[in-house]
């Protein structure tokens, strides 16, 4: 099973890609992460055309059979809701197109598997991130380590499931 975890927004998108197989020592591997970033200067439709577009490449490349998404909560900026709103949105029929399933792990699911404390700042969860993907360096950015901690939730959280 191919994974694709992302991390939503239309400035920046992060995405992992992570495969999950019986025959992998810890029942899952993590392939590929990277970040999709799109112009300012270009109108919202565009900028989500350039997402939605970016995306089908990497689900023509990796061809996964799940995608995965941080469900929405309540955001302190309207302004920034409605972005990320817009992105998923793009994101969906990304999903719808190519035929997968979409899930959602809340903030809560995911910094509770990979910390062990669901309140735990970003710093933490990239930390844990680091040690347990043995990643070498920084992280690209925040996005995608959110893609990569979302997915890494995922499969902590669905062992047995292959």
């Amino acid at each position: 099973m191919i994974i694709l975890s992302v991390d939503s927004g239309v400035e920046k998108t992060g995405i992992a890609i992570f495969r999950k197989d019986s025959h992998i020592p810890q029942g899952f591997q993590y392939v590929y992460s990277d970040l999709i970033v799109t112009s300012k200067k270009e109108p919202i439709e565009k900028r989500l055309r350039v997402l939605h577009n970016k995306l089908l490449g990497i689900a023509r490349k990796f061809k996964p059979n799940l995608l995965l998404l941080e469900q929405l909560f309540f955001f302190k900026n309207v302004k920034t809701a409605i972005s990320v709103a817009q992105a998923q949105g793009s994101i969906l029929l990304t999903a719808a197109k190519i035929g997968i399933p979409v899930k959602y792990l809340t903030p809560l699911q995911i910094k509770q598997s990979i910390t062990g404390y669901g309140r735990a700042d970003k710093k933490s969860v990239q930390k844990m991130l680091k040690i347990l993907l043995k990643l070498d360096g920084q992280l690209k950015n925040d996005d995608v380590a959110d893609a990569i901690a979302c997915g890494l939730a995922y499969c902590y959280m669905n062992k047995k499931i292959i």
